[in-house]
């Protein structure tokens, strides 16, 4: 289905009433993020070996909220849903989201995942389509699944990767997917990093879809970087992206949820890069 203009623009200045400015501080000039959360990928070789240990660290760090994923026990780390929200409550921090397969199992995971109160499931990646075809039918199966999302109180979402902002057929994919989703149903995590990796503009995607893309991903990517390199991600506020631009946009165009992410460590660790991730964003004004 294809949403016309108006239908965008109506439904959206609808989605963004009463809740946009939940997370930032407005009564300095100078606003700075009250919370942020950060995606737990981020520590995805500790946190097996002790879950509720690296949760504490990461509470310490000044994060809120968590976004999590989905691994061999779950994305509740071994513990049922009620146990992982109270154990969160007992460090001060939420569960907003997650990260999962949204093909298997999906209604128990809705299920559980609105039973504790958390605000999203999301798609982690779809990989490049052969066609703009295999687009559509992502963004047909996005629909079904925030109708899924919907009955259990909590919305559905699509985490970007490079891909979907090259050009195919004449078209970008990332507006194939935009264009033919239900904005009442579905949402859209911005990771910043992918979007200026593929060579894009996250400020022009946040002006072009005002609302939709609800959550981000703040992801460092390292300075005189190669185009064609996009292992690159490196701890906030020592990498080339500008977040104090971007953010200050997103502030205005829709984000909601700031995700901390980190996929690669020089000469450090997972949890110190999450110290010094948590630390720039503490200090940044915008």
């Amino acid at each position: 289905m294809n949403f016309s203009r108006r239908q965008f623009l109506l439904t959206g200045a609808t989605l963004a009433s009463g809740s946009m400015l939940q997370s930032f501080d407005f009564l300095n000039e100078n606003a700075k993020l009250k919370t942020f959360g950060v995606q737990l990928y981020t520590l995805r070789d500790d946190l097996p070996k002790d879950p509720k240990g690296v949760l504490k660290q990461l509470a310490s760090f000044g994060y809120k909220q968590v976004e999590s994923f989905e691994g061999p026990k779950g994305f509740f780390w071994g513990m049922t849903n009620k146990e992982f929200k109270a154990y969160l409550d007992s460090l001060g921090m939420s569960i907003v989201s997650s990260h999962c397969d949204f093909k298997k199992d999906f209604e128990r995971k809705a299920a559980e995942a609105g039973e504790i109160g958390m605000k999203y499931l999301i798609c982690p990646y779809l990989g490049p389509q052969k066609s703009l075809d295999g687009f559509k039918k992502a963004a047909d199966d996005f629909n079904k699944a925030g109708e899924i999302c919907k009955k259990n109180g909590i919305r559905f979402a699509y985490h970007n990767h490079n891909y979907s902002f090259n050009m195919q057929e004449g078209q970008l994919p990332q507006d194939v997917m935009m264009q033919n989703t239900d904005p009442t149903l579905v949402d859209f995590e911005m990771d910043i990093y992918w979007v200026v990796s593929a060579g894009a503009d996250p400020i022009e995607w946040l002006k072009k879809y005002p609302n939709r893309f609800k959550l981000c991903h703040i992801k460092d990517r390292a300075k005189n970087a190669a185009p064609t390199n996009f292992d690159a991600s490196v701890d906030l506020g020592t990498g080339s992206i500008d977040f104090k631009t971007i953010l200050a946009k997103g502030k205005k165009y829709g984000f909601q949820y700031h995700i901390v992410e980190q996929e690669k460590y020089e000469n450090t660790t997972p949890l110190k890069s999450a110290e010094v991730d948590a630390a720039y964003l503490k200090s940044l004004k915008f």
